[in-house]
């Protein structure tokens, strides 16, 4: 069970802490110190959400078809080297992507004259970071594909697997939302991406390569 556990919580931590827009939009709302706690419960618990349907839908799927888990093993494993291989190229030779970021809101006097105007703007940064989430096509193949596939491997670990998994997702966001005025400097600088990058290489890789051989 400990195994399942802590291989959940490396596999989520290697595909959550990947330089894209709703991570960085989770560390500017955090910079901004703006409506960080309804962002960092969206993610959160839509995170939560799809790993328990990755886990659960592929999981009673498989066990319907049982040559479908050799199917989805193999397909899982080569998604893991795959992407494993593309966060390596990003760390040899990164795309320059920076990050950026706006000072902090300075309308104090109009944000005590308006509570209306606070809670539309909050509406507006909890609707961001939804579509931010649902509707990114990578998430489906990541959090409910590949973590569910994994997880069908782990037999009955499978929801130590997921709790792994979920606990990574609760980390990194409360980390990077309401850490991300001491994180900022150092994640915005390329070279930090680039490290990043390698760590989630080499796991998502040895993961991959577990996961074929092993079964």
């Amino acid at each position: 069970m400990l195994a399942s556990l802590l291989a959940g919580l490396g596999l989520g931590f290697s595909l959550i802490v990947a330089i894209g827009a709703q991570n960085l939009f989770v560390l500017r709302q955090g910079i901004r110190r703006e409506h960080v706690l309804a962002v960092v419960a969206v993610c959160t618990l839509s995170d939560l959400a799809l790993i328990a349907l990755g886990v659960s839908g592929i999981g009673l799927v498989l066990h319907g078809v049982p040559w479908l888990a050799i199917v989805v093993r193999v397909a899982g494993a080569l998604f893991l080297i795959g992407y494993g291989l593309l966060a390596a190229r990003r760390a040899l030779r990164p795309a320059g992507e920076t990050l950026a970021v706006t000072g902090p809101a300075t309308d104090a006097a109009s944000s005590a004259s308006s509570g209306t105007l606070t809670a539309t703007r909050r509406r507006a940064v909890v609707g961001t970071a939804l579509a931010l989430t649902w509707l990114n096509p990578h998430v489906y193949l990541d959090t409910v594909f590949l973590l569910g596939s994994v997880a069908s491997s782990q037999g009955d670990g499978r929801w130590w697997f997921a709790l792994g998994a979920g606990v990574a997702s609760v980390v990194w966001f409360a980390a990077l939302g309401y850490g991300a005025r001491l994180l900022a400097p150092v994640l915005a600088t390329p070279r930090a991406w680039r490290v990043l990058d390698a760590v989630i290489a080499v796991v998502m890789v040895t993961l991959g390569v577990v996961l074929a051989v092993g079964g």
